[in-house]
């Protein structure tokens, strides 16, 4: 049940609305007030809250997991790099939990007690993984932040200048809580566990009014920058740094005196140009944009150095996201909330996000900016570094950056150039890109699917007809006979029974299975029209061995042979068959003919399936080829031999 007392240093009234509420700030004088059961005493003045973009205030309501939560309390806390703001929640359940507002990613957190000891905060450092609460976790952040100012409820003392030691945790597992924060303000340590969470999935609702994308005519801050006077702004006051598009110095807007962050650049014809003007407003993937940042950041590899660029875009409700660039390849880039899971070493395994398997493809041991332009979310300056190591799927790629105190990972997305100018309106074409990207879509692997897809469905086609042909409309037995030869009978001729060619001329193939059993027999046939007496000759001999060689069994020839006769005109005919027998081996051979017309043969069928083959062949050297490109940029390059030999040459 909600408290009312009043103020001790204006009267006003100020509401608990919580029972865990100890401290409280009034909004009318902002007194820093405890609360002593019904009594409130001043312990000093709360510093005035920085205006920011937030699209929250106190009094918003929503939901979490089905049940309502109000926003009744707020800190805002400031650290090396910008301001973020924690939101004090009470739920309809009578619970208590925080929202964490930083950079348009939103948090719920609830404190949670554990019995094991917590590490130190000085023994902390970025990347390091370790096991609390029975969960995995690997440090994000660590920051020596401070409260700067406060509003409404909250649990526990707090003021301007109060020391905030805080060390941010990610769990890349795909259930349960997956963020922690330790709070080394206090002595242990605070634990919070909660889970990033979507700002639609909140419903919130008594929102605050003017907060789509920012406008430079709200609340600009407008100043001259302090190295070439030219004019700058500020759209609003979570922008912490502005590059001057002039003399490219990067101001620090949250000095009263601008104080530079970053130095003129010496020579104007090396700076870079955006391609998308800064303040270009556009629809990218069907989300609201405002391009207000730009920078350049470059890497030397073996002596070359590499340079891409980056645009920071704000979006609706107080979100950012990223858009780069490098030789025409264009991609989306949005942070992630969960960190990857990985295998092994994490510069060197491949990683699994999302279900999907990432390949490593580059790690860059230093990246830095050499150009600043726009305005920025946190203390951007020329000449800061950060190690980058890239994973890709295409047309998707994970990218885990680090630098002293923070580690984050980023989703990106390939982009096709006139998408980004259809987004932004662009007059005219962008540069059609150079070589092939680490994650930009193969084109000949959906042509090469479709050509799998097309030379299967024609090849059963093609299996189906022969089929077809072979055993359904194929040939027409004609004759089926057994004749014996033996060596007593080597000099006869033997003769088939008579059978009859009908109608046109026909196919006629005639077919000897033989008894022969390690021997050999030459058959001379003569295919005779009875009454014309026209006559076709063919000769076969019909071998087949067999045995055992070293415990090995081996086998040479074959018992069966077959003989075609084409264009066969129609009327009766016999067969004539003169054996020609082993003198080695004089033993009897038994031969079954067999006569049949028609039919189809398989010579065609096979030249057919050739020819369907060549296609999707073809496909695939294309798209090896292409990913061969791909790759050769990596770490991961395939080595020549000739690079092999160069190898050999140098240890020598």
């Amino acid at each position: 049940m909600a408290q009312t007392a009043s103020c001790p240093s204006c009267g006003a009234p100020v509401v608990f609305q919580s029972a865990a509420s100890i401290f409280a700030v009034c909004e009318y004088c902002q007194s820093t007030l405890v609360r002593h059961d019904q009594a409130l005493e001043d312990i000093g003045k709360m510093a005035a809250l920085v205006e920011d973009r937030s699209p929250l205030q106190l009094g918003a309501e929503g939901s979490y997991k089905g049940v309502h939560f109000a926003l009744i309390g707020r800190i805002q806390i400031k650290y090396s790099q910008g301001i973020w703001n924690e939101w004090y929640l009470m739920f309809d359940d009578m619970r208590t939990g925080w929202l964490s507002e930083a950079g348009g990613e939103y948090v719920v957190s609830f404190i949670e007690h554990v019995q094991e000891a917590l590490p130190k905060f000085e023994e902390l450092q970025v990347g390091q993984r370790f096991v609390m609460a029975s969960r995995p976790w690997t440090v994000t952040n660590i920051e020596s932040a401070e409260c700067i100012a406060g509003q409404g409820e909250l649990p526990f003392k707090v003021g301007a200048g109060y020391p905030l030691p805080a060390v941010d945790l990610r769990s890349g597992t795909t259930s349960g809580p997956g963020f922690a924060t330790l709070d080394y303000s206090e002595t242990p340590p605070l634990l919070f566990i909660g889970e990033p969470v979507g700002f639609d999935a909140l419903k919130m609702n008594n929102l605050r009014e003017g907060m789509p994308i920012p406008t430079h005519t709200v609340q600009a801050q407008v100043f001259r920058c302090p190295s070439c006077g030219s004019p700058m702004a500020a759209r609003s006051k979570d922008i912490l740094a502005v590059g001057c598009a002039s003399c490219g110095a990067v101001v620090d807007t949250a000095n009263e005196n601008y104080k530079i962050l970053s130095k003129a650049l010496g020579n104007r014809d090396e700076k870079y140009v955006p391609r998308i003007p800064l303040g270009s407003k556009g629809t990218l993937e069907g989300k609201a944009v405002e391009a207000i940042g730009f920078l350049v950041k470059q890497t030397t590899i073996e002596g070359i150095s590499y340079d891409w660029r980056e645009y920071l875009l704000a979006g609706e409700n107080g979100t950012y996201r990223w858009l780069t660039e490098y030789n025409g390849h264009w991609n989306t880039a949005d942070v992630l909330s969960r960190p990857p899971t990985s295998n092994g070493a994490m510069e060197l395994a491949d990683i699994t996000y999302d279900g999907q398997k990432f390949k490593h493809f580059a790690t860059t041991q230093l990246a830095k900016v050499i150009q600043v332009a726009g305005e920025f979310t946190w203390r951007v300056k020329r000449g800061e570094t950060n190690r980058i190591v890239d994973y890709v799927a295409p047309p998707l790629m994970l990218s885990r950056e680090t630098t002293s105190n923070e580690l984050s990972w980023s989703l990106g997305a390939y982009v096709e150039p006139d998408v980004v100018r259809d987004a932004f309106k662009l007059p005219g074409k962008l540069p059609e890109p150079i070589g092939v990207f680490a994650n930009q879509i193969n084109p000949w692997e959906a042509t090469h699917k479709r050509v799998c897809r097309l030379f299967w469905m024609l090849g059963l086609l093609a299996t189906v007809l022969q089929l077809f042909f072979v055993y359904i409309v194929g040939g027409q037995s004609l004759l089926r006979q057994t004749l014996d030869f033996s060596p007593q009978m080597a000099e006869e001729t033997l003769t088939t029974k008579e059978f009859v060619v009908r109608d046109k001329p026909r196919k006629i193939t005639v077919r000897n299975s033989t008894s022969l059993d390690n021997n050999w027999i030459g058959l001379e046939m003569m295919l005779v029209n009875k009454v014309t007496g026209q006559a076709w000759p063919a000769a076969r001999e019909i071998a087949y061995y067999y045995g055992n060689d070293g415990g090995e069994s081996w086998s040479e020839g074959d018992r069966d042979d077959e003989v075609v006769f084409l264009n066969i005109p129609p009327g009766t005919y016999y067969v004539a068959v003169d054996p020609d027998m082993s003198t080695e081996k004089p033993v009897a051979v038994r031969d079954t003919i067999e006569i049949s017309s028609g039919g189809i043969g398989w010579s065609n069928y096979v030249m057919v399936m050739i020819y369907l083959i060549i296609f999707p062949f073809f496909t695939r050297l294309r798209c090896a080829a292409f990913e061969a490109r791909r790759w050769s940029e990596s770490d991961h390059a395939p080595v020549s031999s000739s690079d092999s030999d160069n190898d050999s040459d140098s240890d020598d």
